[in-house]
């Protein structure tokens, strides 16, 4: 087995504080089965006890049960059984990889959305316990990224199997400005002109633990406190569906105008799913220059240096401040500014970043 892959595993195993008893759930495709290896012989040594199951949103099997369900008119509920699973479990790991990235392309738009709001409480519910998406590399994946499959996966380690303590400092400069502070303003080119209250919410320092890769800060705004217009330059892939050119503009926190160049009937009906999905549930600024070109997939592209992502939906509950409300929903759909250009953060007045350098970089220039 590739060393890295093995790299890789211990490294999951820290982020979840494996340990001793563990019943642990590992949500992984066949073309992962590497990495589900290393899994669980890492469980092994650590005296856990793993679980591999077929994760739910992606593959040639939930493609059919979707299309058989929205033809025959389901109304989706919560699986039970799929819900005791995670209720029962210490930790989660789920490993992306594909055999086709675009397999759920033909699934109506409304049938996932409907989907992924009946397995919002299982989501829920996972995320009020130790859990880590990761990826591992596939020939699918690596064709999206329009790459050759040896030059995606060294992408993939370089940017997973990495100095987390060095990179963890470094970003640690980025939280101190962000944590405190009460309004931050995004401004890009001539359409992105886009700012909200962070008052009271907490910056999290994205590493290693959630997301590997890591490499982000991350906070939430106070629903209704965005105001203003944003264009997301760089394209949203999600569930085999290319949206493109999405232009939002936000009035007392909530999407009131909408467009995209590509799908733009796919993006209303995720606005459409609930009410949280038309307000923002997530502010993160991309730190992790290993990530160093774009490759369609969000777990890579919004930790990209010198880019800034925005969530419609779901705010994660650790950032959310006492007394601060939480946006909720059932989708969580990142999108990203370009920032390399032509573009500012402020922070409370004051800019820290501009043209994607920081403050505490050399060659910043306020």
């Amino acid at each position: 087995m590739d060393l890295r892959v093995r790299e890789h595993a211990r490294l999951v195993a820290d982020a979840l504080d494996l340990s001793a008893g563990d019943q642990f759930v590992i949500k992984a495709e066949p073309q992962a089965d590497d990495l589900l290896t290393a899994l669980y012989e890492v469980a092994g040594e650590r005296d856990a006890h793993p679980l591999g199951v077929r994760t739910n949103r992606s593959g040639r099997a939930i493609r059919a049960y979707l299309r058989a369900a929205g033809k025959s008119g389901v109304e989706f509920e919560t699986p039970g059984h799929a819900l005791a699973l995670t209720e029962a479990a210490d930790c989660h790991a789920i490993v992306r990889s594909h055999s086709n990235v675009t397999e759920l392309g033909d699934v109506a738009p409304e049938t996932n959305a409907a989907y992924e709001e009946a397995h919002g409480p299982i989501l829920e519910e996972r995320l009020g316990d130790r859990w880590t998406l990761t990826q591992h590399p596939s020939p699918a994946d690596a064709q999206l990224a329009e790459m050759s499959t040896e030059a995606y996966a060294e992408f993939v380690y370089r940017a997973v199997n990495k100095d987390w303590d060095a990179q963890r400092e470094f970003q640690a400069e980025m939280v101190e400005i962000l944590d405190p502070a009460s309004e931050v303003r995004i401004v890009s080119g001539e359409m992105t002109d886009v700012s909200m209250s962070i008052a009271g919410n907490h910056t999290i320092n994205d590493t290693n633990v959630h997301n590997l890769p890591g490499g982000e800060v991350f906070t939430a705004p106070l629903p209704e406190s965005v105001e203003g217009e944003v264009l997301f330059d760089k394209p949203v892939y999600r569930r085999g569906k290319e949206v493109t050119d999405v232009r939002l503009v936000f009035e007392d926190g909530e999407v009131i105008e909408y467009e995209a160049s590509k799908n733009e009937a796919f993006l209303g009906t995720i606005l459409d799913t609930d009410p949280g999905a038309r307000r923002l549930g997530e502010l993160g600024i991309g730190m992790n220059r290993d990530v160093d070109r774009f490759t369609y997939n969000m777990l890579f592209d919004e930790k990209m240096g010198d880019t800034v992502h925005m969530a419609v939906g779901r705010a994660y509950e650790d950032n959310v401040g006492e007394g601060n409300e939480q946006n909720r929903s059932a989708q969580h759909v990142d999108m990203i500014v370009d920032m390399a250009e032509d573009s500012f953060i402020e922070v409370d007045g004051e800019i820290v970043q501009r043209d994607g350098t920081f403050v505490f970089e050399d060659g910043f220039e306020g």
